[in-house]
């Protein structure tokens, strides 16, 4: 069964930078499309942002132009920048990895913003 590794997240001063990568444990997992969601304490999951298979992404209003996703289809893997993090990007973040049939979430990584 694929399960999706998240890594990277964790406590940062606002103003800060973070990296989290997303990897599925197959070797044999043929990424399709990837993304990374968030949910803060009380709050709906949402888009953070998404990439498609020939590249295209998408951001959610609150992060264009702070946050980057990208991709590596050899390592089946997918990264999120996050630059200039604010108080109201804490949230855990999850990754969602899809291949032609299925979509697989990971468990999260918690990341923190400090004012």
């Amino acid at each position: 069964q694929v399960k999706v590794v998240e890594s990277g997240g964790g406590l940062v001063q606002a103003g800060g930078s973070l990296r989290l990568s997303c990897a599925a444990s197959e070797s044999t997992f043929n990424l399709n499309n990837g993304g990374w969601y968030r949910q803060a304490p009380g709050k709906q999951r949402e888009l953070v942002a998404q990439i498609s298979r020939t590249g295209y992404t998408d951001y959610g209003d609150s992060v264009k132009g702070r946050f980057t996703i990208s991709r590596d289809g050899t390592k089946n893997t997918v990264y999120l920048q996050m630059m200039s993090l604010k108080p109201e990007d804490t949230a855990v973040y999850y990754c969602n990895l899809e291949d032609k049939q299925w979509s697989y979430w990971g468990q999260g990584t918690q990341v923190t913003v400090s004012s």
